[in-house]
């Protein structure tokens, strides 16, 4: 199985204003407090970084929309249920919205593991305060824990979700981070594999239960995507097709094709029952539903195009399976090549099928 490198986030800078953080404020007392007696000099203050609030409590807004939902049928938002989670903040971006952290113990899976969620400037625009927000689950290559490399703000893709949504080019997505692997000594193909922790629930059932729980999201599976690279992007692909009522699109970037963890041994049927060739097909005999599976390769791997297009041949465009290839000039395998490459076509188009939010007034 083909990896990308984990994108190692840098530590964020001063606290620009933006998304609400519980803590923080006593800094201030304190730093005011100190200079005005003399017991420290302004400029070390101003090399240090006091002011961060990383590690603070931080509020999405659940206090003021957790009043229980009732899940009819239709389309329209969800408001959150509650529990509220106890999410921290992890990174702030320039616009001064915020990457939450929170470990999630996850009811289904039985697995626990770090999940990271941002929310963009819209959400907490009073215009949309009544309406649901479509979520993006994004997954990362690689070992993919204990850290989602995708939180970081070096990779920029909340930053470039935010200007792509100004453009008319994106939704703006909730985009939910989870941990892909259950450890980093193995690969679990984002699947239920017998006898191991079950990352195909964690993924689909345990980290959208979270959001459903914290942000007001939509009913129907058009407001629910995934994203990833590499193993992620496979994991990704392989959601949708194996769950296509529940999901509608994923960007898929240099994905593997088939499931090729060496933990299948001995359990072929489950590991077909995963394989997004099968899924593919099966869903084109049954005629649906729709999904939409973008994909995105860099010219310079070979192989994962060569796959990609086998792919595409086979099952791309046919019935209910709609798809689409952007071909990246000189790109590599690599989440720096992805994330630019996106709005170049494939966020666009995954929006145009699915669900936004509704402004009232």
């Amino acid at each position: 199985m083909t990896h990308i490198p984990d994108g190692t986030p840098r530590p964020p800078g001063p606290r620009p204003a933006g998304r609400r953080s519980l803590g923080g404020r006593r800094w201030v007392v304190v730093v005011t407090l100190a200079v005005a007696l003399g017991l420290i000099a302004w400029p070390v203050l101003t090399s240090c970084d006091v002011f961060s609030d990383k590690g603070d409590p931080l509020s999405f807004g659940q206090d003021d929309t957790v009043t229980g939902r009732t899940d009819g049928g239709g389309s329209g938002p969800l408001m959150p249920t509650g529990p509220k989670a106890d999410f921290r903040v992890a990174n702030t971006l320039t616009d001064g919205t915020k990457i939450g952290v929170v470990t999630l113990d996850g009811k289904k899976s039985g697995f626990k593991g770090k999940v990271w969620v941002w929310a963009p400037k819209q959400y907490d625009d009073p215009r949309y305060a009544k309406s649901g927000f479509p979520v993006l689950i994004a997954l990362p290559g690689g070992n993919g824990y204990p850290v989602n490399y995708w939180m970081g703000t070096d990779l920029k893709l909340q930053s470039s979700i935010a200007e792509w949504s100004k453009e008319g080019k994106s939704l703006p997505f909730i985009v939910a981070m989870p941990v892909l692997n259950a450890d980093d000594k193995n690969y679990y193909d984002g699947s239920d594999i017998p006898g191991r922790p079950k990352m195909g629930t964690w993924l689909t059932e345990d980290v959208p239960d979270l959001i459903k729980q914290n942000f007001r999201t939509l009913k129907s599976r058009d407001g629910w995507a995934f994203m990833g690279s590499s193993s992620g992007a496979f994991a990704g692909l392989k959601a949708v097709l194996k769950q296509p009522g529940k999901f509608k699109a994923v960007i898929a970037s240099g994905p593997d094709i088939v499931p090729d963890s060496p933990l299948w041994a001995g359990h072929d049927k489950e590991k077909q029952e995963n394989n997004p060739e099968l899924l593919a097909q099966h869903l084109i005999d049954v005629k649906g539903p729709d999904v939409y599976l973008a994909f995105q390769v860099g010219t310079k791997e070979k192989t994962s195009m060569a796959n990609t297009k086998e792919f595409l041949s086979a099952y791309g465009n046919k019935g209910p399976v709609h798809t689409m290839l952007r071909e990246i000039p000189d790109g590599e395998h690599n989440a720096k090549t992805y994330v630019p490459s996106m709005g170049q076509g494939p966020i666009e188009w995954i929006s145009k099928h699915m669900e936004g939010p509704t402004p009232s007034g």
